[in-house]
């Protein structure tokens, strides 16, 4: 496993707005809006770690794509982020473990998910919510899960 530092010197943060006025920020950005995270457990609890400390709270969901890669791409080696990206053949936009470069290759993965699926068990629309469910079925149980889904009636309609 390669370790990559993050390189964030005090310079860089000199002059900078302190944390609290970027989470005001951000906070006002995601709103109730749902989010998807690579391992979202650690982003979630420094998310509500910070918007407490802004005397904010976040309202919408969260879905982990590290869970949900486990049982979309079981066949993948690892489920790091970089590992899969490649395994699913999605072009690497940066850096990984920068925070731009890393969203966006997650938001990329979250697509190719979704398309995966799609094509895999003919289901033309999945939510979000039942992404965030299948993220937390045991992965033995995944493919069972989606092909019940398929089967719902709503979930043929033509789009």
């Amino acid at each position: 496993m390669n370790s990559v530092p993050l390189l964030i010197t005090n310079e860089m943060l000199k002059d900078k707005p302190c944390c609290e006025e970027v989470m005001l920020e951000f906070s006002g950005f995601i709103a109730d809006h749902n989010i998807v995270a690579h391992n979202a457990s650690f982003d979630r609890r420094f998310l509500d770690s910070e918007l407490k400390r802004a005397n904010r709270k976040y309202e919408g969901s969260c879905c982990c794509s590290l869970l949900l890669s486990r049982r979309v791409y079981q066949d993948s080696p690892n489920h790091t982020l970089q590992t899969l990206v490649s395994h699913a053949g999605i072009p690497e936009t940066g850096t990984f473990h920068r925070a731009l470069a890393d969203a966006e290759m997650t938001a990329y993965l979250w697509l190719s998910m979704i398309d995966r699926i799609r094509r895999q068990y003919g289901i033309p629309e999945i939510s979000f919510d039942q992404l965030r469910e299948l993220s937390r079925v045991d992965k033995l149980y995944a493919h069972r899960y989606l092909c019940a889904l398929a089967e719902e009636p709503w979930n043929n309609v033509k789009t």
